[in-house]
């Protein structure tokens, strides 16, 4: 650890550790490893020399000068069985804290909390209403296309149900989204949900960490498994341990799945469907080569270029943001967010990101790239959101609202969708009848 700046590789990283606490680890398991190396060589000689040739060294150490060297083998091999439980510990506290370890950030990347993100573009107008504009779980109860409220019993709290147009809604922006990106040259991948703990460390993830928002099942049957809260963990797994060819590169994959989060932040978004725990995602992933260095920032332009064009499809007022250092997560060197705007909250929603993560997931997964002559290296990763189902449900049913309470069908997904505009139910929607309301039967024996 010589020339080992604590403070400042905090204030560059921005990391999210105590400096001293850091710098001490380093100093603790480094005087270590001395002390275990000097031991180990010592003991490595006396060994040899004592046990593998014990007659030779029987013949030149003679009286005293043996039992003394035997007596010093076995202080040798007692401290060694001291340090070895020490050297285990510090390694996992090592280890554990060397994964909070952020990615380096791009130059330009602005410095602080989320408030210094600097617009890059602001795309379309925002829309105008001649009445009171709703939000969009009061739009979706009216046309009785999404259902949150009462579910506590069911499936608790923030969670939800689509119906009829808003199930049709779903289906139609992730194959639209899905149609566009594979005339892109993007490869289609139907990932696992359930992965195990390794795949979201080396994506940047901590699903262990207090207050994660990971969702872990049951240690007690499924050791170290977990549930995806994006489909660029179950794509990063696919290229795990692998080599992709350099002609190859950049490899583009897609992928539509359904994404856990346990939302602990319980305090925001408390209603609605912009903070939940599932939903659908379409994700974009690629892998690239580290060559001219400047690979990964032209792939990670490409991806933002193609969420543009998904969203401007569907005629929304949106904004591209450069996310500061705070912003950025662990792997990410630089990442842009996307917000709509959405009438009904009065303000802008982020609906999906963009992050080049250089080499940091590569070096952590064993993603390589393999040159012509046959020589490997770690490949760049790039992540982003092609369409985050519930968001963008959230910005379209508030954006093309109507004064009657239906919602005009964009262009793009009409083909999809078979509707140019969600209308209220011609049937009658179902009646609650809860425990207190009147009329209702005695309780059944069975619940």
């Amino acid at each position: 650890i010589s020339g080992f700046n604590a403070p400042r590789l905090a204030e560059k990283l921005n990391v999210c550790l105590t400096s001293d606490a850091a710098f001490t680890l380093l100093c603790q398991y480094d005087s270590l490893i001395s002390k275990a190396a000097v031991s180990i060589l010592g003991y490595t000689i006396i060994s040899k020399v004592n046990f593998t040739n014990e007659k030779k060294f029987s013949l030149s150490l003679q009286g005293t000068q043996y039992r003394t060297a035997r007596e010093e083998g076995r202080g040798i091999r007692a401290r060694l069985n001291e340090l070895y439980p020490q050297q285990s510990d510090l390694e996992q506290q090592y280890y554990c804290r060397a994964l909070r370890l952020p990615n380096r950030t791009h130059p330009d990347v602005p410095v602080g909390d989320e408030s210094k993100a600097r617009v890059v573009e602001v795309v379309g107008q925002k829309a105008e209403f001649d009445f009171k504009a709703r939000g969009h779980l009061e739009i979706g109860e009216r046309l009785d296309i999404i259902r949150q409220r009462r579910l506590a019993h069911v499936s608790g709290h923030r969670s939800y149900y689509l119906r009829a147009a808003g199930a049709r809604l779903q289906t139609a922006l992730q194959n639209f989204a899905l149609d566009l990106l594979q005339k892109r040259g993007f490869i289609p991948m139907v990932v696992p949900d359930v992965l195990k703990g390794v795949v979201f460390e080396g994506c940047g993830m901590q699903p262990h960490a207090h207050r994660s928002q990971v969702y872990s099942l049951d240690p007690a049957r499924f050791p170290d498994f977990n549930l995806a809260g994006t489909g660029e963990v179950g794509i990063a797994g696919y290229f795990m341990d692998h080599a992709v060819n350099l002609t190859d590169v950049p490899v583009r994959t897609v992928c539509s799945s359904t994404c856990y989060r346990a939302e602990t932040d319980t305090g925001r978004e408390t209603w609605g469907l912009y903070r939940v725990h599932h939903f659908n995602k379409v994700e974009m992933f690629g892998v690239t080569a580290d060559e001219t260095g400047e690979e990964s920032s032209q792939l990670l332009d490409e991806f933002v270029s193609l969420q543009k064009e998904i969203f401007s499809s569907l005629k929304l007022h949106y904004r591209v943001l450069d996310m500061p250092t705070e912003e950025l997560g662990p792997p990410a060197f630089r990442k842009y967010d996307i917000e709509a705007w959405m009438p009904g909250r009065g303000s802008f929603g982020e609906i999906s990101s963009a992050s080049n993560c250089t080499d940091y997931q590569s070096r952590r997964l064993n993603i390589f790239y393999e040159r012509g002559d046959g020589s490997l290296k770690y490949a760049h990763t790039v992540n982003a959101t092609a369409c985050a189902i519930p968001r963008t449900i959230i910005a379209l049913l508030e954006t093309h609202q109507t004064k009657e309470g239906t919602v005009r069908v964009p262009d793009a997904l009409q083909p999809y969708l078979g509707l140019e505009v969600i209308e209220k139910p011609k049937y009658t929607p179902l009646k609650y009848i809860g425990p207190n309301q009147p009329n209702r039967p005695p309780r059944s024996p069975w619940r």
